[in-house]
């Protein structure tokens, strides 16, 4: 089916994340004034709301968006697939040749039109088509263009003071306090290149197996991401060839652990301490660069050594302190990006244009959670400058290179969620202030708004821009249930209602692994519950004459069960594959049983319904604005819009065929007469 094309140009602006609940309420507070724009000149609902798929995240869902299938259909079905040889394995889920559905940009590109897909992490990587019209950037990951493929380096804090006696280097720490990073009583790390190695692909695995016993294996690890500390000590500066007078000195260990570089702090003309001067070595008269306290450097470009190789890399820094009188400084190394690594940008040549005319790929930042400093004066800075970064990339792509369709995507929002949005709420597992965590969601809206807002001229060029996310996400209530967590196996709660069990060692400790002779089903993943079946599962102990009634058991048990604090139930839906037909998860991804939390009872996304509501007007649905040529102006639909309707919708306004396994519609009533 095609029509007559109602537009030549369209752009996907996808904010991962971006809840039209929150949106909304402070765009009518006058925050954000160039989604305001958008919708006075659009059509969408009055609430901004699309209605989302299900589960709440991303993989799927940028998939459904891409294809307008649901994932029963493209079979895309959480963060992680199912692994069917191994119960308890997941599978790496962000690779284009698992979907089974065609995204509409092979389409465009097939009719001819020059088409962009940038970081969308919903089957884009690799290519699906060789069709030459088609330019893919990334997507094999949904934090950030150039993440698992060019990283060389990970994050870091540096804290060097008088105070401290000797170099420390602790790789992957993980500080549960909020507190500074300062560690004592702990051995100088001997940190090998086989070591680093390992560090860095951890990033890359394709299967894992991951056994929930504790919230700490699973989503809510996302607070508190685990990065590299460095202590050193600060002393006067001893057999430099150029050091200025009064210069102090301490280490900067870079490289996985591998470098240690030289540094001074530099006093100005008053005397006081307000400069700091990192070195290759101290024979080097000029320093690399100078960094000043409180300003984000980026795009330094540096060497790494990488397994004995130097590779040519670029970092972002940012002074937090600098004492006046020089006896302690705090500082935050970004990671370290590749600068010649084209691996995931297809046709190679786009990346050597890109940072040429646009500049290096600036790294984001996971610091934050319960360290409200690191989050308002790193996490949230540095997203904003990747975000102007990427708004820049994209329209210089479009100036220059001619672009008719592009779908792009930013994860600003939700790599912040994720680590800060739990804060905006008063907890007993928390002790920050939820008010100050409630302006940095608000700040993180407002840094979206200004990068919408650099698109805003395309509405005067003939351009056709849909805003639109895959889900929102929520401020959490409590702690959630150990089931439904999208990362692994969740243990808990199947082993008290019976289902799943754990083997354990000679003193009758558990042990992280599932006793498949005791086993009758397993929660994995977000939405999905397998049962143990003889002659498809290697360790089978359930009939599959019975499995009718051990569904049904199963199902019962899951509506049956209480959380032991509130005495309330905590699942809303639970249905058998066949009958989850009508949510669009049926098929061998999903499982023999899918089921979702009650609100409340949800994490900041993932494992309820897109319906959910929770704290400071946060909420699971995704968002739909649309504005520009073929489109009603200032038009309010009471349409419910789903995520399956986006690529129709797409599809008539270009003028191009439905894709094959498309199963949405149309949003007519936006369209232009």
């Amino acid at each position: 089916m095609k029509c007559e094309a109602k537009t030549k140009k369209i752009i996907v602006l996808g904010l991962d994340g971006m809840d039209p609940s929150l949106t909304k309420k402070f765009m009518d507070e006058g925050k954000l004034p160039n989604i305001k724009k958008f919708v006075e000149r659009g059509a969408q609902r009055e609430d901004l709301v699309m209605l989302g798929g299900l589960p709440t995240i991303t993989p799927p869902l940028w998939t459904t968006l891409a294809t307008g299938a649901y994932p029963g259909t493209h079979g895309i079905t959480c963060f992680w697939n199912q692994d069917h040889d191994d119960l308890s394995g997941i599978v790496y889920n962000l690779d284009s040749r698992m979907s089974k559905a065609e995204p509409l940009w092979n389409v465009s590109a097939e009719a001819g039109k020059k088409t962009l897909v940038w970081h969308w992490p919903g089957s884009a990587w690799p290519p699906s088509s060789t069709n030459p019209n088609l330019y893919v950037v990334d997507g094999a990951q949904p934090a950030a263009v150039q993440m698992s493929a060019a990283n060389v380096d990970t994050e870091k804090f540096l804290v060097a003071s008088e105070k401290i006696k000797k170099v420390i280097y602790k790789p992957k720490y993980i500080n549960e306090t909020g507190a500074g990073c300062v560690i004592e009583e702990l051995e100088e790390d001997k940190f090998s290149a086989e070591d680093a190695k390992a560090l860095l692909e951890r990033h890359k695995r394709p299967s894992i197996v991951n056994i929930e016993l504790d919230h700490t294996r699973g989503e809510l690890s996302l607070v508190m991401p685990p990065y590299d500390v460095i202590n050193s000590p600060i002393k006067p500066a001893e057999g430099w060839v150029n050091a200025p007078e009064g210069a102090k000195e301490f280490s900067v260990i870079t490289d996985n652990g591998l470098t240690r570089r030289p540094a001074l702090v530099l006093k100005n003309a008053q005397g006081i301490y307000d400069r700091v001067a990192i070195y290759q070595s101290k024979n080097e008269k000029e320093p690399l660069f100078e960094l000043e306290e409180d300003k984000l450097i980026v795009n330094v470009i540096d060497k790494v050594n990488v397994n004995g190789n130097l590779v040519p890399s670029t970092r972002s820094f940012k002074v937090l302190e600098i004492a006046p009188d020089g006896s302690e400084v705090r500082m935050w190394l970004g990671t370290a990006y590749d600068i010649n690594n084209d691996e995931r940008w297809h046709p190679k040549q786009l990346y050597r244009d890109v940072i040429d005319n646009v500049g290096y790929v600036p790294c984001f930042s996971q610091l934050g959670g319960k360290n409200y400093e690191f989050s308002a004066r790193v996490l949230q800075p540095v997203w904003q400058n990747y975000a102007q970064w990427q708004a820049d990339a994209l329209n210089y792509l479009i100036e220059k290179h001619g672009f008719e369709i592009i779908f792009s995507h930013l994860h600003m929002i939700d790599a912040q969620g994720h680590i800060i949005w739990s804060f905006a709420k008063e907890r007993e597992d928390s002790d920050t202030d939820p008010l100050a965590y409630q302006k940095l969601i608000e700040n993180c809206y407002i840094h979206a708004d200004e990068y919408i807002g650099s698109f805003l001229h395309l509405l005067d060029e003939e351009w056709t821009v849909i805003i639109t996310s895959d889900h929102g996400l929520v401020c959490r209530q409590d702690l959630p249930p150990l089931l439904g967590d999208p990362g692994g196996v969740n243990v808990r709660v199947m082993q008290e209602l019976g289902f799943t069990a754990l083997k354990k060692d000679e003193s009758g400790n558990e042990l992280a692994e599932i006793d498949w002779e005791k086993t009758i089903a397993v929660n994995t993943r977000s939405a999905y519950i397998w049962l143990n079946l003889k002659g498809r599962n290697p360790h089978g102990i359930v009939d599959p004459a019975d499995k009718y009634e051990v569904e049904e058991k199963i199902i019962d048990a899951l509506y049956g069960y209480r959380d032991p604090k509130t005495g309330k139930g905590i699942v809303s839906l639970a249905l058998r594959n066949k009958d989850a037909v009508i949510l669009g998860l049926d098929g061998p991804e999903t499982g023999d049983i899918v089921f979702f939390l009650k609100e409340g009872n949800n994490r900041t996304h993932g494992d309820c319904l897109p319906t959910a509501e929770c704290y400071f007007d946060t909420s699971i649905s995704p968002i739909f604005i649309a504005a520009g040529k073929g489109l009603k102006e200032g038009f309010t639909t009471t349409r419910v819009i789903r995520e399956v309707d986006l690529t129709p919708t797409m599809a008539v306004l270009a003028g191009l065929r439905m894709p094959a396994q498309c199963e949405g519609a149309p949003v007519y009533q936006i369209l232009e007469d």
